[in-house]
């Protein structure tokens, strides 16, 4: 099969969604220059630079109290900071009830019975049982073609990890099984890994 994205595809449900796949789950949470919070996940989201280390995530519809955008975006044009939370498996319910089409009033903390911690160099929270969190500050926030797509960069200022999923000095991702969009509705977990040498490794 062959298509082109402009002419549609023909069947039930975009395959375009499930090509790409698995894709890393960024949980962002910000505060808005008001004080309210967010947090909200997003599948379009990874890691782009070592040194210094920066993260994207991509804003792909809007809501019609945020100016063209979502909470996610509209509050880090305000205060120039977000938080990437990493999601273990046994996060699911809540990410996925954060991820509801709520009004800006609503603090996905409290809807979703998630604890928070304070984030150590920007002013926003972080998800206390999140096996790690990416403090970041804005770099820049990209426009893409289409209506309401949104890439935002960040350079990480701050990583909190668990305790608990550093084993033998390395951050081990089968100690908390990161959970990952696979498209349409389905979601995928690493439950194990294995290494490959590269050349001249």
């Amino acid at each position: 099969m062959f298509y082109r994205p402009e002419d549609g595809h023909g069947l039930p449900h975009n395959p375009f969604n499930a090509i790409v796949t698995p894709r890393p789950i960024g949980w962002i949470s910000t505060r808005g220059a008001d004080g309210s919070e967010n947090l909200a996940p997003y599948s379009f989201f990874n890691a782009v630079a070592y040194v210094p280390p920066q993260v994207m995530f991509a804003s792909t519809s809007a809501k019609p109290d945020r100016d063209g955008t979502k909470d996610s975006v509209s509050n880090i044009r305000e205060t120039g900071e977000f938080c990437v939370n990493i999601v273990a498996f046994e996060m699911r319910d809540a990410m996925n009830k954060t991820s509801g089409p709520w009004g800006r009033e609503v603090d996905e903390f409290e809807h979703a019975g998630i604890e928070r911690a304070a984030c150590e160099t920007i002013a926003c929270s972080r998800v206390a049982a999140a096996p790690a969190a990416l403090e970041c500050k804005l770099t820049q926030i990209v426009e893409l073609p289409g209506e309401a797509n949104f890439t935002v960069f960040g350079e990480v200022t701050g990583v909190h990890m668990r305790d608990d999923c550093i084993v033998d000095g390395i951050f081990d991702v089968l100690a908390f099984n990161p959970l990952a969009r696979m498209g349409y509705r389905d979601y995928t977990t690493v439950r194990e890994k294995f290494s490959l040498a590269r050349p001249g490794d």
